[in-house]
């Protein structure tokens, strides 16, 4: 596999965003900011709560059909390749990672077929619109962690997934749970989140190269990045941690990984965190205290290294 450099685009874009002409002037200084080949166009369904197992992705929360299938050739119109990835949230703010159910069946209570169905049912939507455009890779889930110990179901829903999308497919595991994945063989690439420590690099890429290595499997980061924030590239995976603006944290926190992965060869990637459909001025960048690097001095750290790999 080639080694990815990506971009997650337009992750939490509502029906009409991808319409917007600012829409695809991001998905074009995307590329040209940061020299990234891949954009990852990530779309966020509905469910209530985590114990709920109907996902709504047909609202307003949702782009449309139409306007995905335009900004997909828009971008690559541009040049880049497009990986989807269709993940889920919760309305009531839990993360997608509790999402859980009893693993024998109880009568009344909410059970796992019926979630897996209709996450099937939403994967399969669309893994054909992937196909119908020629997407390079499909995600099938994201940091989905309780749901990960279902591994007949995870399987079966992979098998379906590949009768419409003839592509290659990848699981994005969440960070510290490479080894939680027992279905690895059932994907193509092995992918997972990099939301690791600033000071804790090496360790975490011994750890997981021994997880992954007797699968002999691509491997790539779907998803690292640090927010622009003081004490961030330490947790780098809590969005609400409470800090000054701090643009240089988040371009030493770029620096170090970077420096640490390109170490290792097995490592063949990012889909960085994250690149806005609708960006932030630039000239007020410097009050932004998000992932987002447009404008910040970590853009430039990271079309640097993706121009030399």
């Amino acid at each position: 596999m080639e080694f990815i450099k990506g971009f997650t685009y337009g992750w939490m874009s509502r029906i009409g965003d991808f319409a917007k002409e600012e829409a695809k002037e991001s998905m074009r200084l995307l590329k040209e900011r940061t020299n990234s080949e891949y954009a990852i166009i990530s779309l966020a369904a509905l469910q209530d709560g985590a114990h709920s197992t109907e996902i709504d992705y047909s609202g307003d929360h949702m782009v449309t059909d139409e306007e995905l299938i335009e900004m997909i050739g828009f971008a690559q119109s541009l040049g880049l390749k497009v990986m989807l990835k269709p993940t889920v949230n919760c309305k009531d703010g839990t993360w997608r990672a509790h999402i859980n159910f009893f693993d024998l069946d109880v009568p009344c209570e909410p059970k796992w077929s019926e979630w897996f169905k209709s996450y099937t049912e939403y994967q399969m939507h669309y893994a054909k619109i992937a196909q119908k455009t020629n997407c390079d890779m499909m995600i099938v889930g994201c940091e989905m962690v309780q749901t990960e110990r279902r591994e007949n179901e995870w399987r079966n829903l992979i098998k379906e997934v590949r009768t419409a999308y003839e592509g290659p497919i990848t699981y994005n595991t969440d960070k510290y749970q490479e080894a939680n994945v027992k279905w690895w063989d059932a994907v193509d690439v092995i992918s997972s989140s990099g939301y690791y420590p600033i000071n804790d690099w090496d360790n975490q890429l011994d750890r997981i190269e021994g997880i992954i290595k007797p699968y002999n499997k691509p491997f790539f980061f779907a998803e690292a990045g640090c927010p622009s924030r003081s004490n961030s590239p330490y947790v780098p995976n809590d969005w609400n941690l409470e800090g000054e603006i701090d643009l240089e944290a988040q371009k030493k926190y770029f620096q170090v990984m970077f420096e640490k992965t390109n170490k290792r060869d097995w490592v063949l990637g990012f889909g960085l965190w994250d690149w806005k459909a609708l960006l932030h001025d630039e000239k007020e960048a410097f009050k932004d205290d998000d992932y987002a690097v447009f404008g910040k001095p970590a853009e430039k750290v990271i079309k640097n290294y993706y121009s030399q790999k």
